[in-house]
């Protein structure tokens, strides 16, 4: 589930709650505090990729406190 995962304060990744880096950014700096998935497929075409500058497919949060 999505819920218990953490994501990178830095890229805003999705990652499994067993990771202790990122493997996007390389970043260990991991939170529990998130709102709101979406899962870019095509970053090259997405404006939503674009708005958030994300330039490889995955789960990414909306919302990183």
């Amino acid at each position: 589930m999505a819920e218990d995962r953490l994501v990178c304060r830095e890229c805003h990744r999705v990652v499994e709650p067993n990771v202790e880096t990122c493997p996007s950014c390389g970043s260990s700096s991991l939170t529990e505090d998130w709102a709101g998935y979406v899962y870019i497929a095509h970053p090259e075409e997405s404006q939503i990729a674009e708005e958030m500058e994300v330039t490889e497919p995955g789960a990414y949060a909306l919302k990183v406190r």
